[in-house]
């Protein structure tokens, strides 16, 4: 049992949700995100692998995000069981094929809550291959600033 409400942990979900909306506009940076995670914070990237640390999650949403710009990840699904979120969203390029559907891939992923707005652990999960096959497909080139992965991934 959690010693968090699931309302906390949905709220604090849906804060989460509606904050990396805004950054999807543009309206704030990407590394912003880092302030809805502990101090001791994890998060696993498929491609860029695992950071900790919330100075490294910041500097790995604002090197990671750079160039995606007009990239969006709405929500399909949620589950939230104590305090575990799993969710279920899309990794969607600009653009739409000539029949109206999007380029994109689906991906999940797992939050731990951690208590006061904060989690401590996100795991994305994706087919990188798929997305890969999907810019392909689009024609997307990345936007000004795009940061290359780093030499050592951790896993």
């Amino acid at each position: 049992m959690s010693e968090y409400s699931k309302q906390e942990v949905e709220a604090t979900h849906e804060r989460y949700l509606a904050f990396r909306g805004e950054i999807e506009t543009g309206a704030k940076p990407w590394s912003a995100l880092a302030d809805f995670f502990t101090d001791d914070a994890t998060f696993i990237d498929p491609a860029w692998g695992r950071i900790e640390g919330i100075e490294a999650i910041r500097e790995f949403l604002d090197l990671s995000m750079r160039g995606l710009e007009g990239w969006t990840f709405p929500q399909e699904a949620c589950l939230v069981d104590n305090d575990v979120v799993i969710t279920r969203w899309k990794n969607r390029l600009p653009g739409q094929r000539a029949d109206g559907s999007y380029y994109e891939a689906t991906g999940c992923s797992t939050l731990y809550y951690a208590g006061e707005g904060k989690f401590r652990y996100e795991e994305d999960v994706l087919n990188m291959v798929h997305v890969y096959e999907l810019m392909k497909e689009s024609g997307w080139k990345p936007g000004p600033g795009i940061a290359p992965l780093p030499k050592t991934i951790r896993r």
